[in-house]
């Protein structure tokens, strides 16, 4: 995920709606509650513009949001509040890929492989929980909760059922992302989400027999990775498979396998306009590398004909030399007591998830048995001179090709991990 190089609402209630946009305005207390409902996020704000809505009318996804206030006006208790958001996230998650895999009615004329729909109907779904005013006292805790719930579930993190240990079959876990720099496009689809919803709970077949694989997706949000989000859903995963990748949309017209990810956040901005610059904070910091590494066959994968996007063997970082001030790009990688500025995939949040899965993999004792590592996609773009519609017949090709690919490198890199 490289912002610099990225390619370029569904009905809330009227009233919460126009006081949450109202800059320096309460949202009113409902007569029981004990505090107002907090206003909409910078990301739940952008659900008004056309766009947004266009992708949700346009794909049958405009009905979650409004489905979901329904359901819980008619909730009377904190508990049952929590068990409606819970079946409606996971039920939305599961619609997105039923939809990318071609099962019930499309809804409209989106294509199916379009990953917005599901981005957009969990911001209208999170809008109306932030929004909500009970009838009776919900804590700022209580609603942190059920907005948790509801991102966990919507985003398949509670969905990784990994099949069990069979004779041949492989099980491989794969992570996606959220559209991002949407202040800049936000008609931003991101392909490694796309990916997620057309490969989660389906089997690839490769030199070395099946490969069942689960997906989920993240958000692009500094907090949610400050909070462990990356942890919580990879840790109990991560023992049992077979092989991982972490992949999120890179640099132009190219594949990457990232060789080294570092710990450090560059500050970029992220979809809620949050920049953080900062060592990546995990688990026991004293213990914490500057640099992790990749597990997976990168030169065989790089050597492969997995589709028509070059695939390259990235090994540059950018460090802080040892007894140095200043960051200097080191194209083989970093050097022994460095200090991490960039991994070989920058140092967004791509890096960072990639960093915490194979920190996550080797605090697990896993390093030399779990192959696993991070996949840049090219960047997803629309056809040339297309600046106003949300899909074209390009956009969509390059979208379907590199899903297509990232499914061939993952076939590859199951079979030659199996044979090693």
């Amino acid at each position: 995920m490289h912002p610099a190089n990225s390619a370029r609402t569904p009905r809330v209630r009227a009233g919460v709606l126009a006081l949450a946009l109202s800059a320096g305005l309460a949202l009113p207390t409902a007569a029981t509650a004990t505090a107002a409902a907090p206003g909409l996020t910078v990301e739940e704000q952008r659900l008004t513009q056309a766009v947004p809505q266009e992708i949700l009318a346009r794909s049958g996804f405009d009905t979650p949001g409004p489905r979901l206030a329904r359901l819980l006006e008619a909730s009377h208790s904190y508990a049952r509040a929590r068990q409606v958001v819970s079946r409606e996230g996971a039920a939305l998650w599961r619609r997105a890929v039923d939809r990318v895999q071609g099962r019930g009615p499309a809804g409209g004329d989106l294509s199916r492989d379009d990953d917005r729909p599901l981005y957009w109907a969990r911001l209208a779904m999170t809008s109306e929980v932030r929004t909500w005013q009970p009838g009776f006292t919900l804590t700022d805790s209580r609603r942190k909760a059920l907005l948790d719930v509801l991102e966990r579930t919507s985003r398949g993190q509670t969905d990784l059922r990994l099949p069990r240990p069979a004779e041949g079959l492989k099980r491989v876990l794969v992570t996606g992302f959220d559209p991002f720099t949407l202040d800049r496009d936000i008609r931003i689809s991101n392909p490694s989400g796309a990916t997620a919803l057309a490969l989660d709970g389906t089997v690839i077949r490769t030199a070395d027999g099946p490969a069942r694989v689960e997906a989920a997706v993240f958000p692009v949000r500094w907090q949610d990775f400050a909070d462990r989000t990356v942890e919580r859903a990879l840790r109990p995963c991560l023992p049992h498979v077979d092989l991982f990748a972490t992949v999120s949309q890179g640099r132009v017209g190219r594949f990457d396998v990232e060789r080294t990810n570092g710990a450090w956040r560059g500050g970029f901005p992220d979809n809620d306009n949050i920049g953080r610059t900062e060592t990546v904070p995990v688990a026991d910091p004293a213990a914490q590398p500057q640099w992790t590494t990749t597990t997976l066959p990168y030169a065989a994968i790089a050597a492969a004909d997995t589709g028509r996007f070059p695939v390259y063997d990235n090994t540059s970082v950018t460090e802080i030399p040892a007894g140095a001030t200043e960051p200097v790009v080191r194209p083989d990688g970093p050097t022994a007591g460095s200090t991490a500025r960039a991994g070989g995939g920058g140092n967004y949040l791509s890096n960072e998830i990639a960093y915490r899965a194979t920190l996550l993999r080797d605090r697990l004792g896993l390093h030399d048995s779990l192959p696993g590592g991070h996949v840049h996609t090219p960047v997803l773009q629309f056809a040339a001179g297309n600046t106003r519609d949300v899909t074209d017949p390009e956009f969509v090709r390059n979208r379907l090709d590199i899903v297509a690919q990232v499914r061939a490198i993952l076939a590859v890199a199951v079979a030659v991990a199996a044979g090693r």
